[in-house]
């Protein structure tokens, strides 16, 4: 079928085909009136015809493919001959090309005004497809990526400085306008870093090319461009926006502002420093419109999550979350404290930065320049009547017995600690000179975590492990012949950058302390804590949570050696020191950092 049929409307097309009534219509028709959506949409979402159902008789009518965009492999140079803006107002997206004729997919075909604009735009015959709304709006986010337009506004910016020396100050000044080359860079920046899910952007010079990296999964990945005369404009730009010296380049400096992008809200933590070739970046993107944290979307498994939320819930005690830096320990404890706030529960935090704002909780942001360290928040709170404490890291010996102290005269304290496991967690905190008896009297429990690569939906394939896989899945006592066919790889697809992965979930250990643990800390005998908390019944390591999701097709192979390596090669490096000495294991943990921040 080559073009829409226009003699029949959508409601009369239903009626007749039997899919909905003459009253059940009406009823449509009198609702679209009042929002002025679509008539298809209208009928979906009032319940009165589900959207699979509409579009397959849509199809069957009109005799054109329904195509299901979440398995369908793109070209990019096909998508791209609809600019975005239009694709995003009809509701459409180029699919395929075949001699002369393009493949369209539509939302809604029966729109004749968004065919003959098509026909128009792209001057070549158009053939339809129906296509999911939901699946286009989410598709057009991923496969119109940013890239190239910001590769056009660098170059663009690059012309308009020219090649005489400029005024910095000036520059500031005359960039004003929104439609500034500057302005525009940006603000397409962080679009893109939106629609990617990323993370962080780091924005780098060097000596004949300027590099923006971008954190997407806990994974950079690079653009580079090679009108390095752009980077003292976007720095300049960037430091204005954060209210920082713009004429200090000589020193770091940390600011943080708040940006609207696509619709969000997202706060942007800014840090600069000086490097060979000008100034570094990176910017720390947090969405404040993602809804409230919530413990039951960390991906904590069943049983554990209730054994954490009953700690959460005592009235006293410490509670520490730890891991290396980018490993969710902020999101976990955000979410405890979203479930312990209630109007009967007074909650203090000392953080650095505050990252989160929730209402209700005294946030204190610690200020080191003016003495506003977490031992001196820390204190201060506890005049302030609190129920629980929330202490950002557990940073020095003062911070670490002011906070067991708390935790014995009624307070529920939680916080963070670099260390690389849970097993280690409770020693680090002698070996930073806390009292032993204070630790034994005081610590409830500790939970360790890290972040996965969730496998990618849309290119998962069956993996079969090599030989020196099957050697190494020896080590979780599993039979590799029986649990091969569990294993799965990503392929590389549009939807996750050809990456092979897409989103990340959490996998945790979590160590109660028992009166053999608590005896060994209060001996400060590390070998024998470390073996009474192995004994624990309820003690299971990170590497096996790790290798239940690759059992069960969330995550690959290589992702569960990569957490599992770095926990051991530590755990050996520091046993093979001194097997009595404390896990000690700070300087190890920044080999697993990739530059990313809590």
């Amino acid at each position: 079928m080559s073009e829409p049929k226009k003699k029949l409307r959508i409601g009369d097309m239903l009626v007749q085909g039997g899919v909905i009534t003459e009253d059940q219509l009406m009823a449509a028709l009198k609702e679209q009136k009042n929002t002025g959506r679509k008539l298809g949409r209208t009928l979906v979402d009032m319940g009165l015809v589900e959207e699979d159902r509409l579009l397959n008789f849509l199809s069957r009518q009109l005799e054109i493919p329904f195509v299901q965009l979440r398995h369908y492999q793109f070209n990019s140079d096909w998508v791209k001959l609809l600019p975005e803006a239009l694709a995003r107002r009809f509701r459409s997206i180029v699919l395929a090309k075949q001699g002369d004729e393009l493949l369209v997919g539509m939302a809604d075909p029966m729109d004749i005004f968004a065919y003959d604009e098509l026909t128009r735009i792209l001057k070549c015959h158009i053939r339809q497809a129906v296509v999911r709304e939901s699946e286009l709006l989410s598709t057009l986010d991923l496969v119109y990526r940013r890239t190239d337009e910001i590769a056009s506004l660098a170059e663009e910016l690059e012309d308009e400085l020219g090649e005489d020396e400029f005024d910095l100050a000036d520059l500031s000044v005359e960039s004003g306008a929104a439609d500034a080359p500057v302005v525009k860079l940006i603000q397409t920046l962080f679009e893109d870093a939106v629609q990617a899910r990323s993370s962080d952007i780091h924005i780098e010079p060097d000596e004949a090319v300027v590099r923006i990296r971008q954190r997407i999964d806990g994974v950079l990945q690079e653009q580079v461009m090679k009108e390095k005369r752009v980077t003292s404009a976007l720095v300049l730009r960037l430091k204005l926006m954060a209210g920082l010296n713009i004429s200090e380049k000589r020193l770091p400096q940390d600011g943080r502002f708040n940006v609207r992008v696509k619709g969000r809200s997202v706060d942007v933590r800014i840090s600069t420093m000086p490097v060979q070739y000008g100034e570094s970046v990176v910017m720390r993107l947090l969405d404040q419109s993602g809804g409230t944290l919530d413990l039951s979307g960390t991906g904590m498994p069943a049983n554990l999550l209730a054994r954490f939320r009953e700690l959460i819930h005592k009235p006293h005690g410490m509670i520490l979350v730890t891991g290396p830096t980018g490993s969710g320990k902020t999101t976990t404890l955000y979410g405890a404290l979203t479930e312990l706030n209630r109007p009967e529960v007074k909650i203090i935090t000392a953080e650095d930065p505050v990252e989160y704002r929730l209402p209700r909780i005294t946030q204190v942001q610690v200020n080191p320049k003016i003495g506003l360290e977490f031992a001196t928040v820390l204190r201060a709170a506890l005049r302030q009547d609190p129920d629980v404490i929330l202490v950002g890291e557990m940073r020095d010996r003062e911070t670490v017995e002011i906070g067991l102290r708390a935790a014995m005269t009624g307070h529920l304290v939680m916080s963070t600690l670099h260390t690389n496991d849970s097993i280690s967690s409770a020693i680090r905190l002698i070996d930073m000179g806390a009292q032993p008896f204070l630790v034994a009297s005081s610590l409830l429990a500790v939970l360790a975590q890290r972040l996965i690569r969730r496998v990618c939906d849309n290119c998962k394939a069956p993996y079969e492990p090599t030989e020196q896989e099957k050697i190494w899945l020896e080590s979780f006592n599993r039979d590799p012949l029986d649990i091969a066919a569990g294993f799965v790889q990503g392929r590389g697809c549009y939807q996750c950058g050809n990456t092979g992965y897409k989103g990340r979930i959490g996998v945790y250990e979590m160590l109660e302390m028992n009166e053999g643990m608590l005896d060994a800390l209060r001996r400060q005998d590390a070998a024998d804590f470390t073996n009474e908390a192995r004994r624990s019944s309820l003690f299971r390591p990170l590497g096996q949570c790790a290798m239940d999701y690759a059992l069960q097709g969330v995550t690959s192979l290589q992702e569960v050696a990569r957490v599992t390596a770095t926990i051991e090669s530590h755990q050996t490096m520091a046993a093979e020191a001194d097997p009595l000495l404390p896990l000690d294991v700070d300087e190890g943990i920044r080999l697993d950092l990739d530059g990313e921040t809590d």
